[in-house]
């Protein structure tokens, strides 16, 4: 019999019913070391008190009224996100995933009211992922993403990661975009080179192209910048952003330039629940912490001790792990067994990461996170990777 709940999840035996700081707790008082986030979600810890206060303040004056009208928090949060990126413009959703489908929407059309209807495909990367949708999936392009959900949207074309040539091959006379995450996530923590993403971005300049950036996971202070895309010193056409921007709250947002948004007009585009006071009162005081240089400072001081930790780790378990990849605090273990059995036995530990494609564990900690819960982390993932080892030989 279905259970009451679709069942689309292999879902592990726990079940939470508190959190604080990196913390959470099951109904019995079993604490867990959350290494997570939720996956890169609740960017500044369980319950931070400055997000309780900023989302009860607003839950007592005001939920949801929609964007017929003018939303005061809504205004405060896309004033904040101009100031302190690239962008121009904002367009506030409940998620990664809708931001993709007006990404894909805002670069094709930008190129029909430029003159060029044809200008409608969009050059996307193997391992990618750009959320559940129909265009999100199209997007992506893998067999397990799309598999059994044909007709998929057209207009995509996939191209090898790092493959520089066919990147080449597939720029053509209907080319919109390109459209790629600065770090995969879902990928298996795999970064861009820097000149790699300069190179992208020359790219679409000499075709007239536009460049969408992902940063749903790796964005908001997640890598040791803001976004990720800093460091190349290069900025997109348009940015799809989520995740760790609500702490926790569901909250996207496309950010864009003048001119990529040029064509997004009146009745264009809409959501009900998009850029409600509540996700907005949270969602700015998020920008408000992560944007202090002396946030990002700690975010990369932290992340220093941990990668050192890790190497560590990793050295001393040969059969088990291969390397650490990734940057800031979005990283992962690529593993030699089962990166599920790693992930599995951590629960044993009461330690929670989450796994990747490429046989990799992703550890996505609160950018809040303690010395002392690193250390603690870092213990624990040891005894896990020791039992994973013990039970592999067993």
């Amino acid at each position: 019999m279905i259970p009451s709940i679709l069942p689309t999840y292999n879902r592990a035996p726990l079940s939470f019913i508190k959190g604080e700081g990196s913390w959470l707790t099951e109904a019995d008082g079993t604490r867990y070391l959350d290494f997570g986030a939720g996956i890169a979600v609740n960017s500044l810890g369980h319950t931070n008190p400055d997000l309780v206060a900023a989302l009860s303040g607003q839950a007592n004056a005001l939920w949801h009224v929609s964007n017929l009208y003018h939303i005061p928090a809504q205004e405060k949060l896309a004033d904040l996100l101009v100031e302190h990126t690239f962008a121009d413009t904002c367009f506030f959703t409940n998620s990664g995933t809708e931001a993709c489908e007006l990404a894909v929407k805002m670069a094709r059309k930008y190129h029909f009211d430029k003159g060029h209807p044809e200008r409608t495909d969009i050059v996307t990367f193997s391992g990618a992922f750009h959320g559940r949708s129909a265009a999100g999936i199209a997007a992506a392009g893998s067999e397990k993403m799309t598999h059994g959900f044909g007709p998929l949207l057209p207009g995509f074309t996939h191209v090898p990661w790092g493959d520089h040539e066919a990147l080449g091959l597939a720029i053509t006379d209907s080319t919109a975009a390109i459209m790629i995450e600065p770090v995969q996530g879902e990928g298996g923590i795999r970064p861009l080179p820097d000149q790699c993403l300069k190179g992208l971005r020359e790219r679409c300049n000499y075709h007239g192209i536009l460049l969408i950036l992902d940063e749903v996971q790796c964005g908001i202070g997640r890598t040791g910048k803001l976004f990720a895309h800093e460091y190349a010193g290069i900025t997109p056409d348009i940015m799809m952003v989520a995740k760790g921007i609500g702490g926790g709250f569901p909250l996207g947002a496309v950010l864009a330039t003048e001119d990529a948004a040029s064509g997004m007009t009146a009745g264009t585009h809409g959501s009900t629940y998009g850029g409600n006071p509540l996700a907005c009162a949270v969602g700015a005081r998020v920008m408000e912490i992560v944007t202090d240089p002396e946030f990002l400072h700690e975010v990369n001081r932290k992340a220093g001790l941990l990668r050192q930790s890790l190497e560590g780790l990793v050295a001393a378990h040969p059969g088990v792990f291969a390397e650490v990849r990734g940057t800031g605090l979005m990283l992962g273990l690529k593993c030699i067994l089962p990166n599920t059995d790693v992930v599995r036995e951590g629960y044993g530990e009461c330690i929670l990461t989450v796994p990747a494609a490429d046989n990799v564990v992703r550890l996505l900690p609160a950018l809040t996170l303690s010395d002392s819960d690193i250390a603690e982390g870092v213990a624990r993932l040891d005894r896990a990777a020791a039992r994973a080892q013990a039970h592999h030989h067993a």
